[in-house]
């Protein structure tokens, strides 16, 4: 992954899904491709199109904030993706890591999960490797291949397509995510061969991947379709672990008293009977 065009290609993915709309353009006409166009960018950022296009082409590396600034609001980047584009812009120097470093959890986060027993629980890594999971979170999950990585499981296994009632919604949150904390550093040998896999197996890899979607991993409503109990909405919460950084807590809870809560209680059940 070629690191000195990473700024260009971030440009230009993100100016084919902003529509003329987002920015309050009339759109007239048919377009030849998705977007906007690249004078469209420049004029709303305030920047000459020969300037833009350098940008886009690799050419010029180190636009100021103000210019940095004008093109997160004109192509409506998030507060990550934006944060991203600086790092695109001004990467930081780091060493770069030739091997895989382990990731381990942490005894006392590890008995804490396992007292939880009527929540699923389970904690990622920076590449969304399932490093551990407690007896509701595991059972939350049977059944389905590639349960050690999320990425790999929304992607590769096809009941991935049934668990997750929204798989699109998840799919791109979960690429999102993976492009958030790579940032510039593409060529760490364990994300080269995470990429590269997803990249060869999936067509819906390689479609969200191209799109450039930078985000964090936030708390929100999931749906889920399991095998034995059926229907799922569940609420998670995603927790940044402050002893390891780079590793989240994720709890999933039902409201009480809803067919989700009870079916919760199933599933902890199911949980007792494996321990």
């Amino acid at each position: 992954m070629d690191s000195d065009k990473l700024l260009g290609e971030f440009l230009r993915a993100r100016r084919e899904v902003t529509t003329p709309e987002q920015v309050g353009l009339l759109d007239v006409g048919l377009r030849r491709t998705p977007g906007l166009r690249r004078e469209e960018v420049a004029m709303l950022a305030g920047v000459s199109t020969d300037y833009y296009v350098r940008l886009e082409q690799g050419r010029e590396r180190r636009p100021s904030e103000q210019v940095l600034t004008a093109l997160a609001r004109v192509l409506c980047l998030g507060p990550d993706a934006t944060d991203y584009l600086y790092e695109l812009a001004h990467p930081l120097a780091r060493p770069h890591k030739q091997g895989s470093q382990m990731e381990q959890v942490s005894p006392e986060l590890l008995r804490l999960m396992r007292g939880w027993s009527h929540i699923p629980a389970f904690v990622t890594g920076r590449r969304l490797d399932v490093l551990a999971r407690n007896p509701l979170g595991s059972v939350l999950h049977d059944g389905l291949e590639y349960a050690d990585n999320l990425l790999r499981l929304v992607f590769l296994d096809p009941a991935a397509r049934e668990f997750y009632p929204d798989w699109e919604q998840v799919a791109r949150v979960r690429v999102a995510h993976l492009r958030g904390v790579a940032g510039t550093d593409l060529d760490h040998p364990y994300l080269i061969e995470l990429v590269g896999e997803l990249s060869l197996k999936s067509a819906d890899f390689r479609r969200l991947w191209a799109r450039h979607d930078v985000s964090g991993i936030v708390s929100e409503d999931r749906r889920f379709r399991h095998r034995k109990v059926g229907e799922l909405d569940l609420t998670s919460e995603v927790l940044s672990v402050a002893s390891a950084p780079g590793q989240q807590l994720a709890i999933f809870h039902a409201k009480p008293g809803s067919s989700s809560e009870r079916a919760l209680a199933l599933l902890a059940d199911l949980a007792a009977l494996t321990r």
